[in-house]
């Protein structure tokens, strides 16, 4: 069965083996193991337990290699990541409530 063009569009479909993902990112599969255990990313996990990662999951561990190669602990970037995460989430949000309000007023 061939993935669906919403597969294929989807950043949040796990498409990639944890080699492909290694490769992809530019890192060894141990450190997107150390992701996982930093919990930066979760895996999606094939019924045969394989990892699969997803295009979001791999921009992550771009963002985490990136700082670490700039001397970054793991820990703390992966930190670092989560918290800017929450923080755009937030401010997206907060810009959602802001529209509303303002459809709401006229």
């Amino acid at each position: 069965m061939a993935p669906s063009d919403d597969m294929l569009d989807d950043d949040d479909y796990p498409a990639y083996t944890m080699g492909r993902a290694a490769e992809i990112v530019g890192a060894s599969q141990d450190f997107l193991r150390r992701l996982d255990e930093a919990k930066l990313i979760a895996p999606f996990r094939s019924a045969g337990g394989h990892r699969r990662y997803s295009r979001y999951q791999l921009r992550l561990a771009v963002r985490a290699r990136e700082m670490v190669d700039q001397g970054t602990a793991l820990d703390a970037a992966c930190r670092i990541i989560i918290l800017e995460d929450q923080l755009e989430e937030a401010l997206r949000h907060n810009r959602e409530l802001q529209k509303g309000q303002e459809a709401g007023a006229v």
